[in-house]
């Protein structure tokens, strides 16, 4: 993989690893209740989750990619689309208020669990890792190796953002939480994923 196809990707990746998502509203959560280290750590379940997901996405990616190049830049262009989409959708939103509410303390464990659940079960990441990873691996190349160092690059990034969350929650919650601040940040990220949706779009391969 060269390092043009890398500069592409981690600012197009990292601008997915921080838009706004029930994992990473669970950071600020947990930040805010637990405490930075406690955030941070429960991120592991997500991590786990997205692991899983990665590979069962690499286990099938290989005969995708051998079968057709029809089928893989079917993929990028869908893999675009999606970002637009989910970029529209980030600069429409209406942000609300996050309601305070009084929980029973939760250990480590629970709240890594909670972490694993939320990302399980979220239909976008599973997008993410069949038509986002994919635009960025080189049929003519191993897929197998490229795949699992995008993939390990996106867990990284995860594990950034992961940091950062908590810190918002842990220090700016109060701005953080009110809809100027969460509309602000929203259409950040939507800016950043539509341009990184163009670049996918006009980047062309050897």
């Amino acid at each position: 993989m060269d390092l043009a196809t890398l500069a592409l990707f981690l600012p197009a990746c990292f601008a997915l690893n921080m838009a706004p998502g029930p994992n990473n509203l669970l950071s600020i959560s947990n930040a805010t209740r637990y405490g930075y280290r406690t955030s941070c750590m429960a991120g592991v379940g997500r991590l786990l989750a997205f692991a899983i997901m990665i590979a069962l996405a690499s286990a099938g990616l290989a005969v995708v990619l051998q079968t057709s190049e029809l089928v893989f830049y079917g993929i990028k262009i869908i893999g675009a689309a999606y970002l637009f989409y989910l970029a529209y959708q980030l600069w429409n939103a209406a942000p609300q208020v996050a309601a305070e509410s009084e929980t029973p303390q939760v250990g480590l464990w629970g709240l890594a669990r909670q972490e694993f659940l939320v990302a399980a079960g979220n239909p976008k990441a599973i997008l993410i890792f069949t038509a986002f990873l994919p635009q960025f691996v080189d049929p003519a190349v191993d897929v197998g190796s490229q795949f699992t160092l995008l993939g390990l690059l996106f867990l990284v990034l995860e594990w950034i953002a992961i940091g950062i969350y908590a810190y918002i929650g842990l220090h700016m919650r109060r701005w953080f939480t009110q809809p100027r601040g969460k509309k602000i940040f929203n259409r950040c990220c939507a800016g950043l994923l539509s341009a990184a949706a163009s670049m996918l779009l006009i980047a062309r391969r050897g």
